[in-house]
């Protein structure tokens, strides 16, 4: 066993001693009355932004959905397989989550792919077929900021592909009826790793700013 992973089993004992052996109230309760999280986070694979670290939030307080770069795919029946806008359909159906969260970041490899074409050389590569859901985010930068540098034109598409993704989320007919029900709400945020500054998108102001 590699020293990497002991320390993830080292981690394991911790979190057993502090949920199961100190402190049971809060599994027995989970474990007796199910999940009922109230917000859906869709989040990012990256190992930097951990939605449950950065909010701090307990074991059951938030559902999450990570992926590379946080997308979420617009609402189609057919095609291949579904894992993410399944697991929206459970969180929001299943689940009755009020609250979706969009998580974007800074230095997201998969916004560096679509904004570089790292991978567009590659016919089989999954991430470049992944990334085209935010291919519009790309085109827009480059329309607005053709010479800026780019480390902003990376932040720039980053926050937009969360807006595509909050826009895709408004596709899926449940979320439609929900929204018109006004019992969910659909947010969208930006996690700032250079500062540790958490943005939110205002509708009024069509911009994002600090929480």
């Amino acid at each position: 066993m590699s020293d990497e992973v002991k320390k993830l089993v080292d981690g394991f004992h911790k979190f057993r001693t502090k949920y199961f052996v100190k402190d049971t109230e809060l599994y027995e309760h989970l474990n007796t009355e199910g999940q009922s999280p109230k917000t859906l986070v869709v989040g990012c694979s990256d190992s930097r932004v951990d939605p449950a670290l950065l909010m701090q939030a307990k074991p059951g307080d938030i559902f999450v959905i990570r992926n590379v770069a946080n997308l979420v795919p617009p609402y189609e029946k057919g095609g291949g397989f579904h894992g993410v806008s399944s697991a929206i359909e459970f969180a929001v159906n299943g689940l009755k989550v009020e609250s979706i969260i969009v998580l974007g970041h800074e230095q997201c490899g998969g916004i560096n792919a679509l904004l570089t074409g790292d991978y567009n050389n590659h016919s089989d590569s999954f991430i470049s077929s992944w990334m085209k859901i935010a291919i519009e985010a790309k085109y827009e930068v480059l329309r607005e900021m053709p010479s800026a540098p780019l480390k902003d034109q990376l932040n720039s598409c980053a926050k937009k592909s969360v807006l595509i993704s909050m826009e895709n989320l408004m596709s899926f007919p449940f979320i439609q009826a929900r929204m018109k029900d006004q019992t969910l709400k659909i947010y969208g945020w930006f996690f700032e790793l250079d500062g540790g500054r958490m943005l939110e998108f205002d509708y009024e102001q069509r911009k994002f700013v600090e929480i």
